[in-house]
């Protein structure tokens, strides 16, 4: 509201500066309008997030036509149905439609009724989960996978990142379902003891 504030006041400033007596209104009805464009100037160019002009001709354009279609039909068109209609693509329509949407700090606190207290926003997206230790172990797994053999790792891979079974890899790699089960042991078994010693 401060900001506003100050753009309404510099919009005034600017108004007087350009007023003229010959053109016979009140400074007020020259000033008032002057401030509003300044204002509407702020909220479309000194965003948090610069959008294009094309994006924000496209979303005025979405608007009316959503409201014409509400007015007339008494019911809003799909994402599908606007692209037809303005004749552009469907990731245009999402993108303009996103692009008026307030940006949200993520120091922003919001009051939490459960917990009787306000909570960031960086607190409500939090996954309770220890990343740095995620990352961790994805770096450990990549690189013990990386010293695997390569039939050895296209086994594990294709078990426990392509979730196939045991006689779908002996299908894929030509051999039969015990060899792939032998291996499959036989490679865990290896890489919890390299693990083991490495913590």
């Amino acid at each position: 509201m401060d900001d506003l504030y100050q753009i309404g006041c510099i919009g005034f400033i600017k108004s007087i500066q350009r007023f003229d007596t010959n053109f016979e209104v009140k400074l007020s009805t020259y000033s008032v309008p002057y401030m509003i464009g300044e204002i509407k100037r702020f909220l479309r160019d000194d965003g948090t997030i610069k959008v294009s002009r094309s994006l924000k001709e496209l979303n005025a354009r979405i608007r009316e036509t959503q409201k014409h279609f509400l007015t007339t039909k008494g019911k809003e068109l799909t994402i599908e149905e606007l692209a037809k209609e303005l004749k552009v693509t469907k990731e245009d329509i999402a993108l303009a439609i996103e692009s008026a949407n307030p940006v949200e700090s993520i120091e922003k606190s919001v009051y939490n009724s459960k917990e009787d207290k306000e909570i960031g926003l960086v607190e409500r997206i939090s996954t309770n989960k220890d990343e740095a230790e995620m990352l961790t172990n994805k770096m450990v797994v990549k690189e013990l996978l990386d010293e695997l053999q390569t039939r050895d790792k296209k086994i594990i891979m294709l078990r426990f990142f392509k979730e196939k079974t045991q006689s779908e890899v002996a299908k894929i790699l030509g051999i039969n379902q015990v060899q792939v089960s032998r291996i499959e042991r036989r490679v865990l078994a290896s890489m919890k003891i390299k693990l083991m010693g490495a913590s």
